[in-house]
């Protein structure tokens, strides 16, 4: 095989997190966006670790699998969805094979619990990030989620099937009042326009809603921007939306980075804050809060932690990563004291907050990188619970982990590669797991959560 050419075949099998792969005579070919049994025609790629690299240039043959009717029509356009050609019930197989294949070494036997499935598979996203640009250059102004391996494309996501209703007011809303003042988005390149981003977020329990433009400060063609503000929020007040509309923001940032910042927020209407409910607890989320996107899949999550974790005799437990405190205040009410650690200053703020809200005083958040924060705590863990991003632990900070020598740590991914990485550590350490599954908080797509219950042998 040789890059760029062209070949025909049947995908075998899924590797996390979306990598089909097929043999090409003697060749491995790994290939994204596809499914199992689909016959495809791609083009080669870059030769990495043996395997090369594949790109999708169109399905020939759709798999066994795809039997769902009535998927959203911009699946396989956008970005966002993997899986949505495949009824939920076999979408859970996948993700659970594709788990089971990269820690299974360390799960044998009953250790491996097989994957939960979310209570809601469509609407359950409780935050949107739209992006401003346009379909085709110079095309008309478009609103909604970036074109499928595109910097640049947008996609204006009408009856998008894994976002709340409301969400998809609030887009259209937002898109016609823009398009009407004839306002020019922002062009990432040239760094020049005024439209960047509408965030939108929505309280699963209360229903409460927080609706936030933002814009570069680049106000060339827009006129009196506190006039249109005004007409922004008028018209996002009077939405028939089925939740309660808790604020309307602004925002402005003048960073290069395509993501959602603020340089300056101005709240437009009602507050800059809304309130969440989850397993009887009360949490106050501001927009850059870190929540888990599926609010009744997060309960799926925290409750099986709980479970996970057991009894703890009144000890103390580590919450490293601990965002904006959820799992410590879970467990605040079966431990002596909770410690959380999380580097973002403003979850740690809202943790703390959150806290207070709750009426739990035995909980302490700690500002801070876990990797540097560790060497300042004086007080030893009875247990560790491990949320760490993407990427897993740092690997200087694991070393710190494990000398701890705590007897059980229960560890949650959202991404099994780094949890299989750490894992090999942690057996190493004199660890094995005792208890491990999956809990899906996203339906549609090919991410799953992971948590596995780790015991010092012998112990």
């Amino acid at each position: 095989m040789k890059k760029g050419e062209i070949f025909e075949g049947r995908v075998e099998r899924l590797d996390f997190p979306d990598r089909g792969i097929l043999h090409i005579g003697e060749e491995t070919v790994l290939v994204k966006h596809v499914l199992p049994g689909q016959q495809i025609r791609a083009a080669a790629g870059k030769r990495r670790g043996g395997r090369w690299e594949g790109r999708l240039i169109e399905v020939l043959e759709a798999s066994p699998l795809e039997t769902e009717e009535g998927y959203c029509r911009h699946f396989g356009i956008c970005g966002g969805c993997s899986f949505q050609s495949v009824p939920y019930e076999e979408q859970l197989k996948l993700k659970e094979e594709m788990v089971e294949r990269l820690i299974g070494e360390y799960c044998p036997g009953p250790v491996f619990e097989g994957i939960q499935g979310s209570p809601r598979p469509f609407g359950y996203r409780n935050k949107m990030e739209y992006s401003f640009g346009d379909a085709v250059k110079d095309g008309p102004l478009m609103l909604g989620l970036h074109r499928r391996g595109s910097f640049h494309d947008i996609v204006t996501v009408t009856d998008c099937r894994i976002a709340d209703g409301d969400f998809e007011k609030i887009l259209a809303g937002t898109l016609e009042l823009c398009r009407e003042e004839g306002l020019s988005f922002y062009r990432k390149m040239r760094h020049e326009g005024y439209l960047r981003h509408l965030l939108v977020r929505k309280a699963w329990k209360t229903g409460e809603i927080l609706a936030v433009l933002v814009t570069s400060g680049q106000t060339e063609g827009v006129g009196d921007e506190e006039a249109f503000l005004g007409r922004f929020s008028r018209m996002v007040e009077a939405l028939p939306l089925e939740g309660t509309l808790a604020g309307v923001l602004h925002m402005r940032n003048d960073g290069q980075a395509d993501v959602v910042r603020s340089d300056r927020t101005t709240v437009l209407y009602g507050r800059d804050f809304f309130y969440e409910e989850l397993l009887g607890l009360r949490f106050k989320i501001t927009p850059f809060s870190f929540f888990q996107t599926n609010s009744a899949g997060a309960e799926v999550l925290y409750r099986t932690v709980r479970d996970y974790i057991g009894e703890v005799g009144g000890g103390l437990i580590y919450d490293l990563y601990s965002g904006t405190g959820t799992i410590a205040q879970i467990l605040a009410p079966v431990a002596k004291k909770v410690i959380g650690v999380e580097i973002v200053e403003e979850a740690v703020a809202a943790a703390r907050e959150n806290a207070a809200l709750n009426g739990l005083h035995n909980c302490e958040f700690l500002a801070g990188d876990v990797l540097k924060t560790l060497d300042s705590i004086k007080e030893k863990p009875d247990l560790i619970v491990l949320d760490p991003p993407r990427e897993g632990i740092h690997p200087k900070a694991l070393p710190k982990i494990l000398a701890y020598g705590v007897e059980r740590i229960v560890y949650i991914s959202c991404k099994p590669t780094s949890l299989a990485r750490d894992l090999k550590e942690f057996a190493a350490a004199g660890y094995q797991v005792q208890r491990a599954c999956c809990v899906d908080l996203f339906p549609g797509t090919s991410h799953v959560e992971t948590i596995v219950s780790i015991q010092k042998k012998n112990s």
